[in-house]
């Protein structure tokens, strides 16, 4: 694949010996039940440090166990460097707590390159696996006790369509995250590459329905299916926060956990509801932070009603943002697009949901016009209407009447399997490819 891209979450295993986790589309059977864990509400200042709408590059790393990191000078204090060394020590089965040092030299002191210009993350060896870096802001404060036991639950989840998480460390009012590296290019790069509008290697149905259905599953596994006695959220949800896999294009969601470790959890994390300020980003970007104030960032077109008027991300709110993407997998086309009016002599804003109210209505000719033309009309309609309708739904301006994710996977999972069908009678290419399935 030829697209260069970046962004992060994911599935990960224990760095124990005698205990690895595997890829798993299904969920786990619960460990002892936990506590739901909660933050408390903290004052967030200065410039943030991370976007979620990143696009980037990952390469799969061979996960190993490292003896501590010694060596290398860290600038951190006294007590964030025995904090670290606390945490990490008191883990039986622990992810991998970083150093700051560590950090630094990997990434020459935060000096070298940025992987990607619209956020703080660095590609680079950590432990002898190829891994990505984020630096984040923490959003609410959270007590070391509680960050241990966070990382030590969100990385036992493990799900083929989830990056995944190897550790964090932490610095003064910064998280930097540890992801692993997956090769491939983000969503919103497969769709629209600036250098050649005309093409994309998502030039087939099956290729488009293959990373719904593995979009929804993933989803699905965040909010239902890891078997953790949590709600956990997504919050980062954008086309250019999926991966899709070189060569063989199925779908990895990234930033898997971030919410929870950064503080940023509505219903997963527990805290009460803040006094916010939300930030809208136009595409990619850094927010600066305001004193006193709850910074909560969001992409537009990507955000629902209930998050923009209270900046609290829920489960629903991912719904609403998961339904944003799979119509602009079935378009092509950006979530929202300002046009000049001549006449009015002004800008007019358009929105995918209102190009898809018009035009996924019901009749073939509207759905075949409002779909990508570079499918070139070969897809079956009947499928792609009721995916359409799916979406719809998802991005209903209601929270409540928004659908489960494990009822859009189930649906979605139906809609690939007659895609299936449909590609064999045509005798379509299905790339010879196929997806797992949760069960449902």
């Amino acid at each position: 694949m030829a697209v260069d891209a970046a962004a992060p979450t994911s599935r990960t295993r224990s760095s124990s010996s005698t205990s690895r986790s595997r890829p798993a589309q299904s969920p786990r059977t619960p460990q002892t039940p936990r506590q739901r864990l909660t933050f408390t509400a903290g004052v967030g200042t200065g410039p943030t440090s991370s976007s979620s709408s990143s696009s980037y590059y990952y390469s799969d790393p061979s996960f190993s166990s490292g003896a501590n990191y010694t060596g290398g000078t860290s600038s951190s204090s006294l007590s964030s460097r025995t904090s670290l060394s606390s945490l990490r020590d008191s883990l039986s089965q622990n992810p991998h707590i970083y150093d700051i040092s560590e950090i630094r030299r990997a990434t020459n002191s935060f000096l070298a390159k940025p992987y990607s210009p619209s956020s703080s993350c660095w590609r680079c060896t950590l432990r002898g696996s190829d891994t990505i870096v984020f630096q984040r802001k923490f959003r609410r404060k959270i007590e070391i006790d509680q960050l241990k036991e966070l990382l030590s639950v969100i990385c036992r989840s493990n799900h083929t369509s989830v990056v995944r998480l190897l550790g964090a460390s932490t610095s003064g009012d910064h998280i930097y995250l540890v992801y692993e590296f997956v090769k491939g290019a983000n969503l919103a790069d497969c769709l629209r590459n600036s250098r050649n509008p005309e093409f994309t290697v998502l030039s087939t149905w099956i290729s488009r329905i293959r990373i719904a259905t593995d979009l929804a599953h993933a989803l699905d596994y965040v909010h239902n299916k890891t078997g953790l006695n949590m709600t956990l959220v997504h919050n980062h949800f954008t086309s250019s926060s999926v991966i899709v896999t070189d060569p063989s294009l199925n779908a990895k969601i990234c930033h898997f956990g971030a919410a929870q470790l950064c503080g940023e959890g509505g219903d997963g994390g527990g805290g009460r509801k803040p006094s916010s300020k939300i930030t809208t980003l136009r595409e990619k970007g850094e927010t600066a932070g305001a004193s006193g104030e709850m910074q909560f960032q969001g992409v537009r077109g990507y955000m629902s009603p209930e998050f923009q008027a209270t900046g609290v991300a829920t489960q629903k709110s991912d719904v609403y943002a998961f339904g944003v993407v799979i119509l602009e997998l079935l378009s092509g086309e950006e979530p929202m697009k300002y046009r000049y009016d001549k006449a009015k002599g002004s800008y007019i804003r358009t929105t995918l949901i209102e190009t898809a109210t018009g035009g996924g209505g019901g009749r073939e000719g509207r759905v075949r016009k409002w779909m990508d033309g570079r499918l070139r009309d070969s897809f079956p309609v009947e499928v792609a209407e009721r995916l359409v309708r799916i979406a719809l739904e998802c991005v209903h301006v209601e929270a409540d009447k928004r659908p489960d994710m494990g009822r859009v996977a189930g649906k979605i999972s139906r809609l690939y399997i007659d895609s299936v069908k449909w590609s064999e009678s045509m005798n379509m290419p299905t790339d010879q490819i196929s997806v797992s399935l949760a069960p449902r």
